[in-house]
């Protein structure tokens, strides 16, 4: 079922200012710290993701892949959230396409450039729009030019290398882009390591594309007030995406919820515990939404070994769809009583997906 308020039957503007133009990394360690802490230890499977890519941005599977895949390790509401574009989530919930075993979630996510902050880890915050509508004219607008401009950045990585004697091809990847698909750094990263410039690509994307490293370009783009301000126009939730300085920096969250931002990104899979109870905290101090989600992205690693590192309580959905003032049916989330005390971290279940009918919820 695709959340995009089209029911359908299923078998399973201004910035905050300054701005700068800086980078944000695709490797693995995104948070503006590492994480050294304990482990979050899932207490039950994770029906939940609400942050994942595909190969319409950065991620390595096709859309349809990654729904086979989340639905295969128990998922039941997943968000694909592509970077600056909704063009997989159009694939999924395209009039005559096949039922989808989960509900599918519309999203995007935008990495907004934020200047005169000092102290972001690559100049960055990056906002999720969770629940957009996909046939917003106004939005696919502002992600079309997005769109362009990653582009433009693309090309001049691409000719920086070439300068530097670390030549790559994209002809690969600009010939299986699909219409409305985001490029970027991660596949650069890809075609280094095939052309043997890199070992992996988080290699490449920390020795070669980061800011400071020699293929560095600079990203520009729209800063998060206004990225905020257009999700909100499209009839999403704003959401702001491991963000681990939250704690420390609970000022410049407040002011991002002065501009419309109503959710945190809580339960991200890189943070450890502490850093999960105390972007809790935060959440819970502003009335923010918790959200969570793996960030799938596919490179060295499988969806079922990702999503058997990270969780995301089953309330994130009901929280978030509650805050879209739209529903989530019913019988998403099936509780397993012999599971006992568990269940009082919300209701649970080890069943794989079952089928449901669509409902009206959000876009």
């Amino acid at each position: 079922m695709c959340a995009d308020g089209r029911p359908r039957a299923s078998s399973a503007a201004s910035d905050l200012s300054p701005m700068r133009t800086e980078p944000a990394p695709r490797f693995r360690d995104r948070a503006a710290r590492r994480m050294t802490g304990r482990a979050v230890v899932p207490p039950y499977p994770s029906r939940v993701d609400l942050h994942t890519h595909s190969r319409r941005s950065d991620g390595v599977l096709e859309p349809r892949e990654l729904v086979s895949a989340a639905a295969a390790a128990g998922v039941r509401v997943l968000a694909l959230a592509d970077h600056d574009t909704l063009a997989g989530v159009r694939e999924l919930c395209a009039a005559g396409s096949p039922d989808l075993p989960l509900t599918l979630l519309p999203g995007v996510e935008i990495n907004s450039v934020a200047a005169g902050i000092d102290g972001l880890w690559e100049g960055e915050l990056h906002i999720l729009g969770l629940g957009i509508d996909p046939d917003d004219e106004t939005f696919e607008s502002v992600l079309d030019r997005q769109r362009r401009l990653r582009e433009t950045r693309f090309a001049m990585i691409v000719e920086r290398l070439r300068n530097l004697g670390m030549p790559v091809d994209p002809s690969a990847a600009a010939s299986t882009a699909e219409a409305g698909s985001s490029l970027g750094r991660p596949q650069i990263a890809r075609m280094l390591v095939q052309a043997g410039h890199a070992e992996s690509v988080d290699a490449a994307m920390k020795e070669v594309l980061a800011r400071g490293k020699p293929g560095y370009v600079a990203r520009q783009g729209i800063g998060p007030q206004a990225a905020i301000a257009a999700i909100r126009g499209a009839g999403g939730l704003p959401v702001l995406a491991h963000f681990a300085d939250a704690p420390t920096r609970r000022d410049l969250v407040a002011e991002l919820v002065g501009f419309g931002l109503g959710g945190l990104e809580v339960h991200y899979r890189h943070f450890d515990a502490d850093t999960v109870a105390d972007m809790a905290t935060v959440a819970a101090s502003l009335r923010l939404v918790s959200t969570g989600g793996s960030d799938y992205h596919g490179d060295g690693e499988s969806y079922a070994e990702a999503h058997a590192t990270i969780f995301v309580p089953d309330q994130d959905a009901t929280s978030l769809f509650e805050a879209l003032d739209r529903p989530l049916a019913a019988s998403t989330f099936s509780p397993i009583s012999t599971l006992g005390p568990i269940s009082t971290l919300g209701p649970i279940s080890t069943a794989a997906p079952t089928a449901k009918s669509g409902s009206g919820v959000p876009s």
